[in-house]
């Protein structure tokens, strides 16, 4: 109608929510025009265009882009924590082998340990260090082994496993793809606040874009919960170091999950409305045919 009244082309950007047949989000384009015809007998032109994989590249390169500067801000940040704590532990020791009372001796200790606990933090923080140490898996393997690592107390949590079989082994470093997946499902776990379901998936997926980097074929592994989803005002922030929305948590499992796929060529992207969250990791199966998009 306002295309109509006022003859100026309207176009628009539509979130269409998943389906049966399209079980991810798409991004529409619609433009309306007015077709050059007496006005009597007006024609509305309505052209939709599918503008998903567009959008999510702009989507991959932000989260990219995020990442990178989240990483360098916190490695500068922690390279500075860490450098006085270990002169703050050296001299709670050594107050300690002048004391002789206990009781003072508790509060060195208390020091010390605080001061371990801020480094194994700042190690967290800094990530893991060296080349990757990969080796042939089955990544079902290794989600079935992170599921036993939780299950133990999670009983009113159902999980439902919808794998792809044919999807085959491929070169990774499994302690830290276990990571990755142990961060991932225990914040599905913390979103569900004790009850609900969460789905496994696996699917291959041919001819895809992480970045600018076209690959052959990846793997995507879906972890999904049906929690009351992200927060809008944390969504674009939601790998960003330190940033969480439960007062008892420390903000830096998304951000850890993010840098260890990152390092194999990888790279995480989520999807969230009330009722549903899912958290998308797609790893290259082979980094051979990769090519770069112009």
């Amino acid at each position: 109608m306002r295309t109509l009244a006022s003859g100026i082309t309207y176009a628009n950007e539509m979130r269409l929510g998943s389906t049966e047949v399209h079980p991810e989000e798409r991004m529409i384009d619609c433009r309306v025009s007015l077709l050059d015809e007496p006005p009597e007998k007006a024609h509305l032109l309505v052209e939709m265009s599918d503008v998903t994989r567009r959008f999510r590249i702009s989507r991959e390169n932000a989260l990219i882009i995020q990442h990178g500067a989240g990483r360098q801000m916190i490695r500068k940040l922690a390279h500075e924590i860490k450098n006085p704590l270990g002169g703050l532990r050296g001299a709670a020791q050594l107050l300690e082998r002048q004391l002789d009372s206990d009781e003072l001796k508790e509060y060195t200790s208390v020091i010390i340990s605080e001061a371990d606990r801020l480094a194994s933090l700042v190690d967290t923080l800094l990530g893991p260090g060296g080349p990757l140490k990969k080796q042939a898996v089955n990544v079902h393997e290794l989600l079935e082994y992170v599921v036993r690592l939780i299950e133990p107390g999670q009983e009113r949590i159902r999980i439902r496993r919808d794998y792809d079989p044919s999807l085959p082994m491929f070169y990774l470093d499994r302690d830290q793809i276990v990571q990755a997946f142990l961060n991932l499902l225990q914040n599905a776990i913390m979103a569900l606040d004790g009850h609900g379901e969460i789905t496994l998936r696996t699917r291959a997926i041919m001819n895809f874009t992480i970045g600018n980097i076209r690959h052959a074929a990846v793997a995507s592994i879906e972890i999904e919960d049906d929690g009351p989803g992200i927060p809008p005002d944390l969504r674009d922030t939601i790998f960003y170091p330190l940033v969480t929305s439960r007062s008892d948590g420390t903000g830096l499992g998304l951000p850890a999950a993010q840098e260890l796929i990152s390092r194999h060529g990888g790279l995480i992207e989520f999807q969230s409305r009330p009722g549903r969250t899912v958290f998308l990791v797609r790893i290259p199966l082979t980094e051979a045919e990769a090519t770069v998009v112009g």
